[in-house]
């Protein structure tokens, strides 16, 4: 027997839709988002690539808003735990494992996999789940070759491989592939897709 196509799915922006310190007032709230996800991209990028931790940029943070770092790590790991996913979709994910090898690819950071995925459960949904922080690398590095290691991996064909993600910029080097991409948007959501593979 073949081994089954893969179904590759993105976490943020296409399963959920959270922000990290959401609970925070408006104002340190947008202090918090700016100083992480900024214009300057070199804190997020080393953060999920594996180069810094939570407990450095939640330091660094605290820092910035003036406030205790263990009341903004509280507020931080919460946040982490409750981030929200339709259960609709996860169970749709969980079914269409029949006819897939379901893996939830991130580029994320070591908290989704400390608080987030133990929180929400993920490890029921998905056959494997694939973190940057511990890949060391994105999606798009080196014209998406963790997709092509993942199929060759298990042995099927990229062709017969699909991704859904929010990132056009991704999704274009998962077609060049060979791969069939669907791209998030606001007017199709990831369970308008999970109904076209049903």
């Amino acid at each position: 027997m073949s081994a089954k196509p893969i179904l590759f799915v993105d976490f943020d922006g296409t399963l959920c839709f959270d922000r990290y310190w959401r609970s925070l007032p408006p104002d340190q709230f947008k202090t918090a988002q700016e100083l992480v996800f900024g214009d300057d991209k070199a804190l997020v990028d080393g953060w999920m690539r594996g180069k810094n931790t939570a407990e450095e940029v939640n330091r660094l943070i605290a820092e910035k808003i003036n406030m205790p770092f263990e009341e903004l790590w509280g507020l931080f790991v919460r946040d982490c735990e409750t981030m929200h996913i339709s259960e609709k979709v996860l169970e749709r994910l969980d079914a269409l494992r029949d006819r897939y090898i379901v893996i939830l690819i991130t580029g994320n950071m070591d908290s989704f996999t400390r608080f987030t995925i133990p929180a929400l459960k993920l490890d029921r949904y998905f056959d494997h789940i694939n973190n940057s922080f511990f890949d060391g690398r994105f999606k798009t590095d080196r014209k998406g070759e963790i997709f092509t290691e993942y199929a060759e991996g298990i042995g099927v064909s990229l062709n017969d491989c699909v991704l859904i993600d929010d990132s056009a910029k991704t999704c274009e080097a998962f077609n060049a592939l060979g791969g069939t991409a669907y791209l998030i948007t606001p007017e199709q959501d990831i369970m308008h897709y999970l109904e076209i593979l049903k």
